[in-house]
């Protein structure tokens, strides 16, 4: 090349590079995108959080909030196949139950390395304890709720029967609903998600333990065989809906609100769906019969952040935001759900909603499943041993002590 040409070019490359530097300055900066994925508590979860991403975004243009909200019944497997397709998101609200496996994996960050100092001290203390994976805190609760019986009035008073409080009563109730026309008294699901916790229920009212104190399954224990019997008689004698494992929780769950079931199981998040879908239908909520002992279960979900993202600073800001009273308020309210921040316990709300206070009540008993490696496959094996039960393939004794020789033998005990 001759020098008239190699000028040339110099000046053109210049005048690139000046043109470029000019655009860089007058342009705005690209927004960090920070994304989020959520299970679907209801058809409110997605409209909460999108508004307060955009409330957020408003006041922080430099960021930009993906909202992605999944239903729960495979929210796992997508969120496994995104992990697996090196496209994991940057934070996710998981079940608490699955941060050991996450943390396990080394896929988690403590959550402490990400938010203000001051955070952590807004919540309610013992909720933080199930996103303690070996003495680090790898999440913060971000939904919470206790479970509770919840009966069809009308139904009761038509077949004379007083709301039931041990499970003698119950099971009497259960048949004499079912016999009634189109009726049934017992919601028992028998697929998909929470068959294994129906059994805790009375697992932990007769006195059981999921574990015993050396970290084997206990579920085959006297208590549970006699917990499982308790069922199987339920739907022997047609007390339940026919073919419980053909029925899924939400199936259950849109029965009741039909006015079809006189009793069932749930959480406080089918109030608000109730109020909505079905505000005729008469209702209580109550506590779950009893046993040897008052028994319910408590669940969190936490909000946690993949090791991998590289928007931990914009995250530190967002989390700020999400845990503020209002929208926590206000969230809880619209989903049902009870406070995990020590502010929003407060509110006149959760002192004055009877229904909800109902629920709140047996957080003074509740337990928590436990946070143990593979509990998605001890799960899908309790489930299993229990559909085998109520299709009388096997009998309790026979289900449940291969069902604990199994998990045994998944966790190396």
């Amino acid at each position: 090349m001759d020098m008239t040409k190699k000028k040339k070019t110099y000046r053109k490359l210049t005048q690139a590079a000046l043109i470029a530097a000019m655009g860089a300055f007058a342009s705005p900066a690209v927004a960090k995108d920070i994304r989020f994925t959520l299970g679907e508590y209801s058809a409110n979860t997605k409209i909460s959080f999108e508004k307060a991403a955009a409330a957020f975004e408003k006041e922080n243009p430099d960021i930009d909030i993906i909202i992605e909200v999944i239903p729960w019944s495979n929210y796992l497997q997508t969120l496994t196949t995104d992990i697996s397709g090196n496209n994991a998101p940057d934070m996710s609200v998981v079940a608490s139950i699955w941060l050991a496996e996450f943390s396990q994996a080394g896929l988690a960050e403590p959550i402490e390395n990400v938010i203000s100092p001051d955070l952590k001290e807004k919540f309610i203390p013992g909720l933080l304890q199930p996103s303690v994976i070996d003495g680090e805190l790898m999440g913060l609760p971000i939904a919470a709720s206790a479970r509770a019986m919840m009966i069809n009035t009308d139904l009761y008073n038509e077949v004379r029967m007083e709301p039931p409080a041990t499970w003698e009563e119950l099971e009497e109730a259960a048949r004499k609903i079912s016999a009634l026309d189109d009726k049934f008294g017992f919601g028992l699901p028998g697929k998909e998600e929470e068959v294994d916790v129906y059994f805790y229920y009375a697992l932990w009212s007769f006195g059981g333990q999921i574990f015993d104190e050396n970290g084997k399954s206990a579920i085959a224990s006297p208590e549970g065989i006699a917990a499982a019997k308790l069922y199987a008689k339920l739907v022997a004698e047609g007390a339940t809906q026919p073919s419980p494992t053909a029925y899924s929780r939400e199936d259950v769950f849109n029965m009741f609100k039909q006015g079809k079931v006189g009793a069932i199981f749930t959480f406080p998040m089918l109030v608000p769906q109730i109020k909505d879908e079905a505000p005729d239908l008469n209702y209580a909520v109550l506590p779950f019969p009893v046993k040897a002992r008052q028994s319910t279960m408590a669940i969190t979900d936490s909000v946690m952040v993949f090791k991998d993202s590289d928007a931990k600073a914009e995250i530190r800001r967002f989390m700020d935001f999400i845990f503020e009273h209002d929208f926590r308020l206000e969230f809880n309210k619209a989903d049902g759900l009870l406070p995990v921040i020590k502010s929003v316990v407060a509110d006149p709300f959760y002192q004055q909603d009877q229904d909800i206070k109902a629920f709140a009540n047996g957080l003074a008993y509740a337990q928590f499943q436990p946070n143990v490696e593979r509990w998605d496959e001890i799960i899908d094996i309790t489930r299993s041993a229990l559909q085998k039960i109520y299709l009388t393939e096997q009998e309790p004794e026979e289900a449940l002590s291969a069902a604990a020789a199994a998990i045994d033998t998944l966790r190396g005990m």
